[in-house]
């Protein structure tokens, strides 16, 4: 979980109360964060240093202590005292804010780069050390978790006094291209910071295979950064006592992007700067049109009942007891008849179902507020079908040879869908994608075992031959005829990799197994592009396919960095139940 560094006069300053300690910690629980660690006391409280523990990963707004106090001081103060805060310089459908001369024009060859940008101008005040460190905290934060170490969010801080407008995001060539990086004092060539430069060295893998990169310059040439690896050593070289600056975000995922420029707008705003919008010209379509004046609000409402909010937490509030607990959250509210219609605060994206409103509710009123209850209602412990059904097949397998392997559900786009060979395929569009992922590691849910078979087979050359291995466990794809459009369900997965390993040994497998499970079956052909053609099969119950099995793919086992032969096989066991 997130852990944040806050000090404690600037966050005492942004909350506008001072608490104790254990006033504090208890405090915290609107935000899902607890007190990490407090600082030594007889430190000046200028240099006194909070650490906060956040347990909710969804909420990136609360990665800074301008974060953190907002959702304190909101949850004290209620969302009238701050209802137009941001009002002022938030762009959304329909209307612009000004951006003067703030323009930057985006080269299309960034395309497939990196194409997306926003950015802002803060003025009002020189930057201090506590907001300069808070600043820097904000951006490591963000980049590395939610921006997937700075593959999907990366984020610079400029002189904009020193800047010449308009500023251009364009596409450079990295031999030919030079300037002095931040921490050096000579010139080198954007290829030469990726293998010499200490920023180049941690983050090049994302620009490396590149045949252009990335380079901010202004209208006369002078260099910003190389997004999203290094500023520059002129303009890029922010300081305490510097005011007026330009804060530019590009990466990826424009409303990942957008969303991260609103936090970090919204941060400043609350530290008593002036927001500046920046107009961004995309020559190509950036899902929210070509040309974008940011920050922008873009976030859609959600709804619910009154009725299921009192259903789902067990209590009987009214609407206006609902209302003021969302406005503790930050959150607008329109009333129709019973039905509530939430806006998320421009910070804030996390709102995918009615049941995150009702959860927002718990905690606008506090979770201390629910008198504790004794269960009315006794029941006995005992396994489910499928778990029975599940340990007998484990057991079979088990006396088949194989060795249980247990594996995450959640994984990458590259495991669960490029090296399995589907990428284009109608399987491809089944796979469930996680929204709002905090690392491109755990953004898919797994469509199918196979692909967890082989991830623990890869690294497993030097162990002895023949490798059999198996799992039983969840798997989850997109279905429309299911209520929530998802469908899971409980698969057998087995995979033995040997010299000789070959289509007829896997029906020998599935043979045994159906066998000893009591099921007679049919094959058919299929055309599975994880299995060689023709020598693959599906597996067929009172006519209906409950299964697959065959000889792996060579382009599956290359991907893999496999170099033994393999066949596998996966049954659906809630169909042979």
């Amino acid at each position: 979980m997130p852990k944040i560094e806050v000090n404690e006069k600037l966050f005492f300053k942004l909350l506008g109360k001072t608490y104790d300690y254990h006033t504090l910690e208890d405090r915290l629980t609107c935000a899902k964060a607890e007190l990490d660690e407090q600082p030594d006391a007889s430190l000046p409280e200028s240099d006194r240093i909070i650490k906060i523990e956040l347990n909710d990963t969804n909420r990136p707004d609360l990665w800074s202590t301008a974060g953190i106090a907002r959702q304190l001081r909101l949850h004290y103060q209620g969302l009238s005292a701050e209802k137009t805060k941001y009002k002022d310089f938030f762009s959304q459908p329909g209307m612009t804010r000004d951006a003067a001369h703030r323009i930057i024009k985006v080269d299309p060859r960034l395309k497939d780069i990196r194409p997306y940008m926003s950015a802002f101008v803060i003025s009002g005040k020189p930057i201090d050390e506590p907001m300069l460190l808070d600043i820097i905290q904000t951006q490591e934060k963000l980049c590395w978790n939610y921006g997937r170490k700075r593959r999907s969010i990366s984020m610079g801080i400029y002189r904009s006094s020193a800047i010449s407008w308009p500023v251009q995001y364009t596409a450079v060539d990295p031999d030919t291209t030079s300037f002095v990086p931040l921490g050096c004092d000579a010139p080198m060539t954007c290829r030469q910071i990726l293998t010499d430069h200490p920023k180049g060295k941690e983050y090049g893998w994302i620009l490396k295979d590149k045949q252009l990169f990335p380079l901010l310059i202004d209208a006369k040439k002078e260099v910003l950064s190389m997004a999203p690896i290094i500023n520059s050593a002129t303009l890029g070289a922010v300081q305490v006592g510097d005011s007026d600056l330009l804060v530019e975000m590009t990466g990826t995922d424009m409303p990942t992007l957008t969303l991260a420029t609103s936090i970090v707008a919204c941060d400043f705003a609350d530290a008593g700067y002036t927001i500046l919008p920046c107009k961004i010209e995309h020559p190509y379509d950036t899902g929210f049109g070509n040309e974008i004046t940011t920050p922008y609000y873009f976030q859609e409402s959600t709804t619910t009942t009154v009725g299921d909010i009192n259903r789902l937490l067990g209590v009987d509030l009214s609407i206006n007891e609902i209302i003021t607990a969302l406005d503790k959250m930050g959150c607008s509210t329109k009333i129709t008849g019973e039905q509530i219609t939430v806006s998320p605060p421009e910070y804030r994206n996390d709102f995918l179902h009615g049941v995150d409103i009702i959860e927002d509710v718990m905690m606008g009123r506090e979770i201390s507020s629910f008198p504790a209850e004794r269960p009315c209602e006794f029941t006995i412990g005992r396994l489910s079908p499928v778990t029975i059904f599940s340990r007998k097949a484990k057991s079979l397998m088990v006396g088949l040879g194989y060795q249980e392997m247990i594996f995450n559900y959640l994984g990458s786009r590259k495991d669960y869908i490029e090296r399995m060979n589907i990428a284009g395929t109608e399987e491809e569009n089944k796979v469930i994608e996680i929204s709002n992922p905090m690392t491109e590691n755990f953004q898919f849910v797994r469509p199918s075992i196979l692909a967890s078979l082989l991830a623990a087979e890869s690294p497993s050359g030097n162990a002895v031959y023949p490798h059999r291995i198996f799992e039983i466990g969840k798997v989850a794809y997109l279905c429309q005829e299911e209520n929530t459009g998802t469908r899971t369900r409980q698969q057998l997965g087995f995979l033995t990799a040997s010299s000789d390993a070959n289509f007829n040994e896997a029906a020998s497998q599935v043979a045994s197994l159906l066998y000893y499970l009591d099921h007679e079956y049919e094959v058919k052909d299929s055309t599975d592009p994880r299995f060689i053609p023709g020598r693959q099969a599906f597996i067929l119950v009172n006519g209906k396919k409950v299964g697959i099995f065959g000889e792996i793919h060579p382009q599956v086992l290359e991907n893999w960095t496999i170099g033994m032969p393999c066949v596998a096989a996966e049954l659906d066991l809630e169909e042979l139940m």
